[in-house]
């Protein structure tokens, strides 16, 4: 078997390895990905499947990226209305467009991490809303 030089460290001597586990995840969510074929650098270690498992893996990876924004668009639903606010006072507050927390609650638009660092924030202190309006 011909050997090829690492596409990370350029030295020779991948080993091949077939039906392998590997894990992935993506903000909280993760999964497993069974029966991997490829190459792993002997030197530095780095991983490149061959075609087919690099399609997998790849989807697997799409799947959970989906499966994260569903699980931070419910998150976002549940914490706007347990502080009593609508998609519009939400936007808003956050600085957001009109429709913004229709958007991303439908999933058409990722909200920013500070958005919803905020919100995570203001449902472990719903107290904290006051001052950020003035009012409630």
């Amino acid at each position: 078997m011909r050997y090829q030089a690492c596409a990370n460290c350029g030295a020779p001597g991948a080993v091949p390895f077939k039906g392998e586990t590997f894990r992935i995840s993506h903000k909280g969510v993760s999964a497993e990905v069974k029966g991997l074929s490829g190459r792993r650098c002997s030197s530095c270690g780095e991983i490149e499947f061959d075609q087919r498992s690099a399609k997998r893996y790849a989807a697997a990876g799409d799947k959970l990226v989906l499966q994260a924004r569903a699980a931070q668009r419910s998150e976002i639903r549940r914490i706007r209305r347990k502080l009593g606010l609508s998609q519009a006072m939400a936007a808003e507050l956050t600085g957001g467009g009109h429709n913004a927390f229709s958007r991303y609650e439908r999933g058409e638009a990722a909200p920013l991490p500070a958005v919803v660092n905020l919100f995570r924030l203001l449902d472990r202190h719903p107290d904290l809303l006051k001052e950020l309006t003035g009012s409630r």
